[in-house]
């Protein structure tokens, strides 16, 4: 029973229901308790331990009915019913147990043609979910292992007691009647298992071609992000986002709290005889950050610029103090847009409005300096986003520095690869002197990273 249920979780991961090893437990327990016996009352009891959100109910109330076949879980009760009353259930002298070869005398090796020319559905049943265990079904990742895992299967259940069964009539030439059948039985078998695997291939890898393309998304350069994957990659901003947001809430929490004082409470609670009824916490008090977000939305640049907005807006409740500031030949603050509108809204209605020109870094910064210098204070983190090519005029170096005097931080992300820094009419070098730390960012990888970092202060 433990088995079936480590691989319904597994089926349940694998469709985005979040389990955690706590919540297998009570799974476990919750089992034992209700059985096998009343399907509605199993699904129920599950899905109170297991399914949390109204999302994770619908997942989790499809993964079930796929995974809990309604003879499944008759097999299943039977076992359960047989391993209460003391029996094995991998007796050889039982139907139901593993094995292989043989004659089909009813013995352990000729089980399998026992239990199909007996018709015994249940045994089989049975025979072919401990087979599924057996060989590691719950393992398959591609439709390739399709045939294999076939294959294993059968020969765990005991298929070539069939096969010598059949060769053993069909040479001998005296019972074509039966030969007949018990080919017609093995032809039902084999289709059997064939819906079996790819039931289970489906349960294991419900979401694996969207993980991979997600995966490889993750790790490809913003610029290069085809228009037909903008959905999936929107999608998967907010799910990194969410990801970013539950860690550092939990942390938030944590902060909040304070750590036990452990001196001051036993000080405290020497009135009580060392009995700890009152505790002392250390309470420190820390900053929540501003950050200031300047992206150059011309050309290339734009498009990073458009997943680090929908990134930063997306982490609010850990980084709530935001000012957007967006510029091509000019600069504009774009803050108000993503507080009346849907964030990609606002991120398309900014890039339309401020991306239209060519670059000017040295007018934007200026523009910035003068917008936010009186605002900028040891809290402030300043994050521009840009491949600080100039068009051979000004950089703005000498704004940037006097913003980076008041700044708590001045980060510069350039989609650009660094080979390419400094080459032509960029001018990182001298923008790079007046930040804390210059950084690659192409790819949304390295957008968590820089978000996750800013987070870490914002509690």
């Amino acid at each position: 029973m433990t088995q079936v249920l480590s691989d319904f979780v597994k089926a349940l991961r694998a469709a985005d229901v979040r389990v955690s090893t706590a919540e297998s437990i009570d799974a476990a327990a919750t089992v034992e308790t209700v059985g096998f016996a009343e399907r509605g009352l199993l699904k129920t009891a599950l899905s109170q331990v297991l399914a949390k959100s109204a999302e994770d109910k619908a997942r989790f109330d499809d993964c079930f009915d796929r995974f809990f076949t309604t003879a499944e879980l008759a097999a299943l009760g039977a076992e359960a019913a047989a391993d209460d009353a003391g029996e094995t259930g991998s007796d050889a002298n039982e139907p139901g147990a593993g094995g292989s070869g043989g004659d089909g005398s009813g013995s352990g090796d000729g089980a399998l043609v026992q239990l199909l020319e007996q018709g015994d559905t249940a045994g089989l049943q049975r025979r072919m979910a401990g087979a599924a265990r057996n060989v590691q079904l719950q393992n398959i990742r591609l439709f390739t292992q399709r045939g294999m895992y076939m294959r294993r299967i059968l020969e765990d259940m005991g298929i070539e007691a069939v096969d010598d069964l059949l060769h053993a009539l069909v040479k001998a030439d005296d019972d074509d009647a039966r030969a007949a059948r018990l080919r017609e039985l093995k032809a039902r078998l084999v289709e059997n298992v064939a819906e079996l695997v790819d039931r289970e291939m489906l349960l294991y890898t419900a979401n694996a071609g969207t993980r991979l393309r997600e995966e490889v998304l993750q790790k490809t350069p913003l610029a290069r992000v085809e228009m037909r994957d903008f959905k999936v990659m929107h999608e998967l901003v907010r799910k990194l986002a969410k990801r970013l947001v539950s860690l550092h809430a939990r942390r938030r929490r944590v902060a909040r709290r304070g750590r036990l004082d452990v001196r001051h409470t036993i000080r405290r609670n020497i009135e009580y005889g060392g009995l700890l009824f009152d505790t002392v916490w250390k309470r420190v008090r820390v900053d929540r950050p501003k950050v200031i977000a300047v992206c150059d939305v011309s050309g290339s640049v734009a498009q990073v610029a458009r997943f680090l907005l929908l990134f930063l807006y997306s982490v609010n409740e850990v980084i709530p103090k935001v000012r957007s500031f967006a510029f091509s030949n000019h600069l504009g603050e774009i803050t108000e847009l993503f507080e009346t509108r849907p964030v990609e809204e606002a991120v398309t209605m900014a890039l339309n409005t401020w991306g239209m020109g060519a670059t000017d870094y040295g007018g934007a910064l200026a523009e910035l300096e003068r917008l936010t210098l009186e605002d900028i204070d040891h809290r402030t983190t300043v994050l521009i986003l840009g491949d600080a090519r100039s068009n051979y005029s000004d950089p703005g170096d000498r704004a940037l520095h006097r913003i980076h005097e008041r700044a708590r931080r001045v980060l510069w992300l350039n989609p650009e690869p660094p080979a390419l820094w400094n080459s032509g009419d960029s001018e990182m070098r001298k923008l790079g002197s007046c930040c804390d730390r210059v950084e690659p960012c192409r790819s949304l990888k390295h957008l968590e990273r820089v978000i996750s970092e800013i987070a870490r202060t914002a509690i």
